[in-house]
Parts: C-alpha cells; structure tokens; sequence
C-alpha cells in the first residue's frame, strides 16, 4: 500500500527479537527503509547485532543515552554516512528497581530523575539532534502505555513518566509542526517484553487485559511496527502529536 524505499530510519531500543523495537525494525525493513540500529552495551551486543545483520542494517552502533557523547557518535555516523534521517524509533525506558516496585509517593528524587531522563528527556535530545538530519515528511516515533492516563496496578513510578512522554510528543508535534516533521506514541497494551518483565504480577496483567479488551487479543510487535510504519510514510505526512493505541480495544474498557 505504500513504500519506504529510500528512507533512513534510526532504530534505538531493541534488546532481544521479542522488543517492540524490533517488530518495528522489521516492518520499516520490509517497507523499503534503511536502517541504523542501536544497542546498550557489549552484553546487549550479542543478542542485537544478529537481529541488526539479519535486517541489513547499514549502520549497528553501541548507545546509552546516559553515557556522555554516546548518542551524540551515533549521529555524527548518521550524517556522515547518510546526510539525513527519515525515521526515528525512541524505544526505551527504565526505572531503578526499588523506585519501580514502590509507591509513587515514595519514589527517590534520584530515581524519578533517572527514569524521566531515560524514558523522556533521552526523546527530546534524539529530537534535537535529528533535527537538521530531517525534511518535510521526516518522523520521530516513541512508545507508551495507557498507564500514562489511568492507574495500572504495579505500573507505579512509569505512570507518570509516560504521562510526561506524552506531554512531550505533543510539544514536540508542536514546535516540529512548521518544519512539516511529525511527532507520534505508539502505545500498545501489555506487551510480554523483557522490560515488562520488571513489572509485578505482569503474567496476570497480560490475562486481565487480555479479557478485557473488546477484541480478547493483545497486539503483537508486529502490530505495532505495522503502525510505525504507515506512520513513517508519505501517506500519514499530515498527522502528528497523536497516542496511538494498538490494543485491541483494551484502553476504552473501564
């Protein structure tokens, strides 16, 4: 239905072939884009740069966006080898396990700054320096969850955080608006990846939302990389700032 060839896409957050990143990696692949491709640090290495080489990744690059000049190589490497970037897929996030598992109330100042630094501003700064990589038509994608809008039991601190992801793309859709560059979350429902598993009771999570969802089916990677990429192409140049909920119906169930 519609074709990425040609376009460059920045894939950050694949850990394993069960990350959404990767259900997005592939699907922007099969569409015809390019791709760079991230990963943590040696120990992700192993798992990553196999999925990266089996997608003909062009560029295969270490990044943590905590560690100071990391994020910003990657780019450089971007604009030297390619002069632009297209597509941008955001997919990380962490929280420090105590403030994860705790009350919100009670998360430390370090923890909550740690996980909005990770889980937000690293966005922002991606944003920022794609930016003059970027042309009508470019997007940036990053991944939520609808415990951004309402209380999901043992989703505690990322609540918040997502809220503040969310609140983010807007802005961002915003201030990018002008420039014809759009700004979008995919936010699927409860995903068994390995980041969910450092949720409690996750197992029992995905058997709720799985009842509730109109549909009786969660989305798969597939499902979301699916909406990253229509959203990555010419055909939805005119949308931006949206949640885009990949659920099954789960987030309009009381």
């Amino acid at each position: 239905m519609f074709s990425l060839a040609g376009q460059k896409a920045l894939i950050v957050g694949i850990a394993n072939e069960h990350s959404i990143a990767y259900g997005c990696a592939k699907a922007l692949r099969a569409q015809g884009a390019d791709l760079a491709i991230t990963y943590l640090n040696d120990k992700a290495e192993r798992f990553v740069r196999p999925l990266a080489e089996e997608l003909g990744a062009q560029i295969i690059a270490p990044m943590n966006v905590s560690a100071p000049g990391e994020l910003e190589a990657v780019m450089a490497q971007i604009t030297e080898k390619w002069g632009k970037l297209d597509t941008l897929l955001h997919s990380i996030a962490f929280a420090p396990m105590d403030d994860l598992h705790g009350r919100v109330i009670d998360a430390s100042a370090d923890g909550f700054g740690m996980a909005m630094d990770v889980s937000v501003h690293s966005f922002l700064r991606m944003i920022r320096l794609a930016e003059p990589l970027m042309g009508r038509g470019s997007t940036c994608l990053t991944v939520s969850f609808s415990g951004s809008t309402r209380v999901v039991k043992n989703y505690n601190i990322m609540g918040p955080v997502k809220a503040a992801l969310e609140s983010a793309v807007r802005y961002a859709a915003a201030e990018l608006g002008d420039k014809g560059i759009s700004v979008h979350a995919l936010s699927p429902g409860p995903l068994k990846t390995r980041a969910a598993s450092g949720i409690g009771e996750f197992d029992r999570m995905l058997a709720d939302a799985t009842d509730r969802a109109p549909m009786h089916l969660l989305a798969s990677i597939e499902d979301v990389g699916a909406m990253a990429a229509f959203l990555a192409a010419p055909e939805a140049s005119h949308l931006t700032g949206g949640v885009h909920e990949i659920d099954g119906g789960y987030s309009i169930t009381a």
